[in-house]
């Protein structure tokens, strides 16, 4: 079976100061169908530049970036792909109605299905109230719950978000970690970033944790924990750890 995501060797550099800034280096990781795998990392790890490769928005300077066995830049790659980024933007002065009816078709799906998906969808996300609102009257929480919707108006089999908890209050947390495990029971495949540990362990089969552009771990909470019963604790441990150059 073809992996949803498949990353080969991958090194990224950013220009800096006359020189350049290492990004990601050597990253190596696969996903599997039907698995929520979760990223973590400090702030500046790399975390939003791997993200941003995999939907083809820069390219890597060398490395082999996959989805379902196609290069990101390939347009075929992307029609099974919803994508939510770490606090997304719209035109505030359409609806969330009109905002679904755009990603639809620009997803390739009539405007009738599109309609049809759109009421379920937003009533799991308790947004269906307002759908004929303009979005500039949203919260923060509301405007991620919308771009969730988004991601997900075409049923897509694999679900690519950066922070997804980012701006939700406590039930918005709860709802979105809801809905990651439904697409899970789905069969669906979910890579999302996050800094909430606790979320992350609920949720993942497996992570993978970066620091200054490397891949530190990479498999089963189990395994990660080594006989600890506090996430935080360990990913504070392997993340000081590497900063001694003692990675265990």
């Amino acid at each position: 079976m073809i992996e949803p995501i498949y990353l080969k060797n991958i090194e990224k550099s950013y220009p800096y100061k006359l020189r350049k800034r290492k990004i990601l280096q050597h990253i190596s990781l696969s996903v599997q169908q039907g698995e929520v795998f979760g990223f973590i990392g400090p702030n500046g790890a790399g975390k939003s530049t791997l993200i941003n490769l995999l939907m083809g928005f820069i390219r890597p300077d060398k490395g082999v970036v996959q989805i379902h066995g196609l290069v990101p830049d390939d347009p075929k790659s992307r029609q099974q792909i919803g994508y939510l980024p770490e606090g997304p933007r719209f035109y505030d002065n359409l609806t969330p109605a009109e905002l679904l009816i755009f990603g639809g078709n620009a997803s390739g799906i009539s405007k009738n299905k599109v309609r049809k998906m759109m009421d379920p969808l937003l009533s799991q996300l308790e947004i269906l109230q307002v759908k004929n609102r303009p979005i500039h009257t949203f919260s923060k929480g509301m405007k991620q719950r919308l771009g969730l919707a988004l991601a997900m108006i075409h049923d897509p089999d694999l679900l690519i978000l950066d922070e997804p908890m980012s701006g939700l209050d406590p039930i918005g947390r709860t709802l979105m970690k809801n809905i990651i495990l439904d697409l899970k029971t789905k069969g669906r495949t979910v890579f999302f970033s996050s800094h909430i540990l606790n979320d992350v362990e609920t949720l993942c089969n497996r992570i993978g944790i970066i620091h200054h552009g490397h891949i530190l771990y990479c498999g089963t909470i189990d395994a990660f924990l080594n006989g600890s019963q506090n996430i935080e604790a360990r990913f504070t441990e392997i993340i000081e750890n590497a900063g001694r150059g003692t990675i265990q």
